[in-house]
């Protein structure tokens, strides 16, 4: 993901925030939707098997079902927090390689920092909402009907800001922990295969090996999975009630206690196997395919400039 600078060039690549947006919104409108949603119900629901989970997304509405909460939330959420993510990460990666750094670890801060940024920037509301989005149908079953926005309104006059942004420590933890993973691990894959192959550090990578190097850090990096579970408990709104047991002030302490006396170790890792499908995908597509899409994006700027230096030469020829 680090960049190479333009001869010459200096600050900050600001179309980095462009580039993320993009590649979060195509991961999300594809195959991250359905799995999120899937680990979502999982996570929420701790006693259903993955069977039983996607026959539940299924019948709420078939194939809309396992996009639930799309659009505007999951629209809102990626292309902000794409943004957020990639220039954060790509910045610290680029400085951190600059100053001897191995990739790895600097793939490593700068996931972590572009983690902890885009927790704190965008998702403690949009994530809040996506999640109220899927879970609030389960108080369709008691015959509670509201809306998203309603929702919205009842947690604000209840609890403020602070229940809007409810679980966003725990979010904060697990992106920084999720992208710090993910980034590490897939630029540690990345060297380990040019060793393999023999190429030199600054040798590009065929495609196949650069997303067999981000499906490995993906899929390594769901060993959190523990911090998605309590992050889906502190906001799933349809259990605010079910449950005596269930602390009244939700910490990311408390919860993960709680949790583990309900249902056990197993019931931390709930939903680890569509999101190890999820972390693959995603870091496919913010780390391989972004890394092309930044490449095209450079030659591109090379070939502006080349038809800019070229048209400046013919206007002072005819001027000479």
């Amino acid at each position: 993901m680090a960049i190479q600078r333009e001869p010459g060039q200096k600050g900050i690549n600001w179309s980095n925030i462009a580039v993320g947006a993009i590649m979060n919104m195509l991961q999300v409108t594809t195959l991250g939707q359905p799995l999120e949603v899937l680990k979502t119900q999982m996570a929420a629901n701790r006693s259903q098997t993955m069977l039983q989970a996607t026959k539940a997304v299924w019948a709420r509405g078939g194939i809309a079902g396992m996009y639930q909460g799309l659009i505007p939330w999951a629209w809102i959420e990626a292309s902000t927090k794409g943004g957020v993510l990639l220039f954060t990460a790509s910045e610290i990666e680029t400085a951190g390689v600059g100053m001897g750094v191995s990739p790895a670890t600097a793939g490593l801060l700068g996931g972590m920092a572009g983690g902890v940024a885009q927790a704190y920037a965008t998702m403690g509301f949009t994530t809040c909402m996506k999640t109220v989005e899927i879970t609030r149908h389960k108080e369709a079953a008691v015959g509670v009907e509201r809306s998203t926005f309603q929702v919205f309104m009842d947690i604000y006059r209840r609890e403020g800001i602070k229940g809007i942004n409810k679980g966003v420590n725990a979010v904060a933890v697990r992106q920084c922990t999720n992208w710090g993973s993910r980034m590490g691990f897939a630029r540690l894959a990345e060297t380990s295969i040019r060793n393999v192959r023999g190429k030199g550090e600054k040798d590009s990578l065929g495609a196949m090996d650069k997303i067999l190097a981000s499906s490995i850090g993906g899929a390594l990096a769901t060993w959190n999975q523990p911090i998605e579970v309590v992050r889906v408990e502190m906001q799933s709104m349809a259990k605010a009630t079910a449950n005596a047991n269930r602390p009244a002030k939700l910490t990311i302490l408390n919860t993960l206690g709680f949790i583990y006396k309900e249902n056990g170790i197993k019931g931390l890792y709930r939903g680890v196997t569509p999101r190890i499908g999820l972390g693959i995908w995603q870091t496919i597509c913010m780390v391989s395919f972004a890394d092309y899409v930044k490449a095209w994006g450079k030659k591109l700027t090379e070939l502006t400039g080349l038809k800019r230096v070229s048209q400046g030469s013919q206007q002072r020829c005819l001027a000479f």
